[in-house]
């Protein structure tokens, strides 16, 4: 029983979702929600620095992937390319929670536990037929829902574990291998009213290749992926560090998607994710940060 409650105990610690709360206070967000002040996100940053001074934690993530400076010493091996590990789960932040590339607009502070923030995408020259409001809400939530415009950062999370992919990161571990090298491959994309963008199901498409459990239509024409050492991610460790390692490859170019497919998405798949988790503050701290190499 002792290995089953551990198993047990480390999902629930890759897996931390925030379950946000609004404030109540300070000025309109996005969708009505309220925007917490500057000193909010500022004082998280200083228990986030207080909480993981001297105790010996890893590189974190998320960060600016345009900037390559870090000075966390905590070494690990990178993990494998992601066509030899197991995809494992699939989930979506509403706003990326990366910044950099072509998604470098502050979202704003949002309600100061991991929703209406993060960073966008430059929709201003989109059409207006692209922007057009859809007739229903798309994949909603007591935080938020989905309109056109809006950006969103997919992770395709991938394991060394033999495992099936399944819902929430637990599905990355397994009783045979309790600390298993992860790797996020990371793609931001912007959600247009529009039939003929991408498809998110086919994006979303997973089969066995060979040994592995694959995602099998990972974009491949955003740019060169930025490489780094980090950790999990989600608002639950805005003042706490992440204990666990993850290799991350962040592709910096947009993609546009169809929301009405990842409305469709949201409606049932196998990961049980029906709407967008919110995102951790971007890390400045350069001792939680890794080199980018």
């Amino acid at each position: 029983m002792k290995h089953i409650s551990t198993a047990l105990a480390l999902s629930a610690m890759l897996a931390t979702p925030a379950f946000a709360s609004d404030h109540g206070h300070h000025e309109d967000g996005a969708h009505g929600h309220k925007a917490v002040a500057d000193s909010v996100v500022a004082e998280q940053r200083e228990k986030l620095a207080e909480n993981t001074k001297g105790k010996g934690f890893g590189p974190q993530s998320p960060r600016d992937i345009d900037s390559a400076a870090g000075n966390n010493k905590r070494m690990f091996s990178t993990a494998p390319a992601y066509t030899e590990m197991n995809l494992c789960n699939i989930h979506f932040h509403k706003n990326a929670e990366h910044k950099g590339g072509e998604f470098t607009m502050y979202a704003g502070n949002g309600n100061g536990e991991g929703y209406q923030s993060g960073y966008r995408a430059d929709i201003s020259h989109y059409s207006h037929a692209e922007l057009k409001a859809t007739k229903h809400d798309i994949c909603p939530s007591s935080h938020s829902h989905l309109v056109p415009g809006d950006t969103i950062e997919v992770h395709y999370v991938h394991t060394t574990a033999q495992v099936k992919p399944g819902p929430t990161l637990g599905s990355c571990l397994s009783d045979a291998i309790k600390n298993p090298q992860l790797r996020v491959e990371t793609q931001v994309y912007t959600v247009v009213n529009d039939k003929h963008a991408a498809d998110f199901g086919k994006l979303t498409k997973y089969g066995k290749v060979g040994d592995y459990y694959q995602a099998t239509n990972i974009p491949n024409n955003t740019g060169t992926p930025v490489a780094y050492e980090g950790s999990t991610t989600g608002p639950g460790y805005n003042e706490s560090g992440s204990p666990f390692q993850v290799s991350w490859s962040v592709r910096p170019q947009v993609m546009k998607v169809n929301i009405e497919t990842v409305g469709e998405w949201c409606k049932g798949n196998d990961f049980k994710e029906d709407h967008a988790h919110g995102v951790r503050n971007l890390v400045k701290n350069p001792d939680l940060l890794s080199q980018i190499k």
